[in-house]
């Protein structure tokens, strides 16, 4: 889960002391650190469109597909994108020799064609809190996992229905709770054949322009309460 945050961050590139062009930016630090130079670089995003906990945001639309890959959401009915090779095991896990959609391609005309996929979930982040005052204050490792599983515990019992974990940054010295929402139930809505969606290989994916439809499509489906359903 930590390449998901990761990757986010470094989206808004750089910056988080004096230096405000390097190193990683942390999205609760925005406003605080990096709304200068943010505008200064054109973004027309201002830091709690891309950040917030009171209301959507940028991080709401940007989520861990599977086990490390990122998607988009790009509509209010759970449609997902994400990379052609970051679908391909699930497209792979669904296809036979009656239907095969890795090598013939596959689209759901409607809801009713899509095919849940076992196994795969999408993840989204809710918040995240720096709690380095508190890791650092331990005075052994004992001490510090004992911390660490307290901060865990207290989070996932403030946001229900949400796991999290403590992730450090900057060679452990800063320490963040970060909590996340996973759905488990993703149903498979469309990809281009395998001959078009992975066109050129791991040769063409170091290169540009590239001449491949690297795309593949997924639908989370929530509860009616709007929250995780198996």
């Amino acid at each position: 889960m930590r390449k998901f945050f990761v990757s986010i961050a470094a989206t808004f590139m750089v910056g988080f002391s004096a230096m405000a062009d390097e190193g990683m930016w942390m999205l609760p630090l925005l406003q605080k650190l990096n709304a200068d130079a943010m505008k200064d670089l054109g973004c027309r995003l201002t830091p709690d469109q891309i950040y917030s906990v009171n209301h959507s945001s940028l991080k709401d639309a940007i989520v861990i597909f599977g086990g490390g890959c990122t998607g988009e959401m790009i509509s209010d009915k759970g449609l997902l994108v994400t990379n052609h090779h970051c679908g391909y095991s699930s497209i792979q896990q669904l296809s036979s020799d009656e239907h095969n959609y890795l090598e013939n391609g596959f689209w759901a005309m409607n809801s009713r064609e899509e095919i849940p996929v076992p196994g795969l979930s999408v993840t989204f982040l809710v918040n995240m809190s720096d709690v380095t005052e508190a890791i650092e204050g331990a005075a052994s490792d004992e001490e510090r996992n004992a911390i660490k599983e307290a901060l865990v515990k207290a989070a996932e019992e403030q946001n229900p229905n949400c796991e999290a974990e403590v992730t450090s940054f900057y060679n452990n010295n800063v320490h963040y709770v970060i909590v996340y929402k996973i759905f488990k139930d993703i149903r498979f809505v469309g990809a281009p054949p395998a001959s078009i969606g992975k066109f050129g290989g791991e040769t063409d994916n170091w290169m540009w322009p590239r001449h491949t439809g690297d795309f593949s499509m997924f639908r989370v489906y929530a509860g009616k309460d709007n929250e995780p359903a198996e």
